[in-house]
């Protein structure tokens, strides 16, 4: 029986629709994705490459940990996917992350020395009339794609166009977690800071429009002033990569020091020996931003667990201890809120003084808050 005409035109009408949804739906994702070959950034070539190759650090092609004794093997012995999908952790906050609009403060006075951590590693530093940067994440995925990788838990207290003018950007090394492509580009238009780098990471600044004049690229053990600081590149043990290749940038951790105030910022690292070197050489410090969170018994090597981060504090010869690395995106398998509880344990055991505050909270590093617990009510 012939189809009546009503029908057929219907039928023929839905496959264009679908046709048109199909195409609109790939015109979307393409539109999407746009960004994701620039947000993996560039490659070392030229002299940039010529004066990696002359790092220490660097050899056989990529960059290099330092041989450490402490480093242990990861375990093999678990499903980490499967553990990802089917795990009991409570790996998200089941309350909104309380925020803090820091209020609007004059920069630091000669011997003073602040701290407003706005999540994850992200955090301005107030010291002796000068503010510092730090590893600027905004995005709402730290990922090169808008679509797909772990997204933020709670916004940004505040926004970039809402920042203070700053006299330098660091970046601790080219994770997505820690340097993101949109931030940069906002920074870029709207501030004026050189961004102090590890040695390569300029490949990625310079491939999203960053003018060479603003790129001061740094070895371990390297300094550069700006205006009455030294910034300091400091060791890590840790990794790079954006892509399908790794460790063809350096990662580093960092030493703010003022005429009468010194800072220490971890970026990645697992725990070990060059702790108490740096503290030897840079300390005592009045503060330390210690990564705290996204550590798994298998991977110690790169990140370190809550307790070694206090171990470290201790090393570095550090005074308030800051903990940061936590509560913004979900990058490993434990609680949401273990990281911070397992340090505030361990700092009450070894009479370490602590600070935890809410993000977009500032920190008088000399009259500190007192740790209340705020966590827990939405852990």
């Amino acid at each position: 029986m012939a189809e009546p005409a009503e029908r057929a035109v219907a039928r023929a009408l839905g496959r264009r629709l679908r046709g048109a949804a199909g195409l609109a739906t790939l015109a979307g994702l393409a539109w999407v994705a746009r960004d994701v070959p620039a947000a993996l950034g560039g490659r070392l070539t030229g002299a940039r490459a010529a004066r990696a190759a002359r790092s220490p650090q660097f050899r056989d092609g990529t960059f290099h940990n330092r041989p450490s004794t402490r480093t242990m093997p990861g375990t093999s012995d678990r499903n980490l996917v499967r553990e990802l999908i089917f795990g009991k952790q409570k790996r998200r906050p089941a309350a909104a992350v309380p925020l803090r609009h820091p209020a609007d403060a004059p920069a630091a006075t000669e011997r003073e020395l602040n701290v407003v951590w706005y999540g994850h590693a992200s955090a301005l530093i107030e010291i002796e009339g000068h503010r510092v940067l730090i590893d600027p994440v905004w995005s709402d995925r730290c990922s090169p794609s808008a679509l797909v990788g772990p997204r933020r838990l709670h916004e940004p207290p505040v926004g970039l166009d809402e920042l203070p003018a700053v006299d330098a950007i660091l970046i601790s090394h080219d994770h997505y977690d820690h340097l993101d492509m949109a931030t940069v580009r906002a920074l870029l238009a709207g501030q004026s800071a050189p961004f102090l780098v590890p040695l390569g990471v300029g490949a990625h600044l310079d491939r999203w429009g960053v003018p060479e004049h603003r790129i001061v690229e740094l070895d371990w053990a390297e300094s550069h002033r700006v205006g009455p600081l030294t910034i300091t590149a400091t060791a890590a043990q840790h990794f790079s990569g954006r892509g399908l290749r790794r460790d063809g940038t350096l990662w580093s951790s960092w030493v703010v020091a003022g005429a009468h105030r010194r800072l220490f910022y971890t970026g990645d690292s697992g725990y070990f020996e060059g702790y108490a070197e740096i503290g030897a050489e840079h300390g005592p410090f009045d503060v330390t931003l210690m990564q705290i969170g996204a550590y798994d018994r298998a991977w110690p090597g790169i990140h370190m667990f809550p307790e070694e981060a206090v171990a470290a504090h201790l090393d570095l010869r550090g005074g308030l201890l800051v903990p940061v690395h936590w509560a913004t995106f979900n990058l490993a398998l434990h609680d949401w809120s273990e990281p911070v509880d397992r340090i505030w344990a361990e700092a009450k055991a070894r009479d370490v003084r602590l600070a935890v505050p809410r993000p977009g909270e500032r920190v008088v590093v000399d009259d500190p808050p007192a740790v209340d617990g705020w966590w827990q009510s939405v852990a």
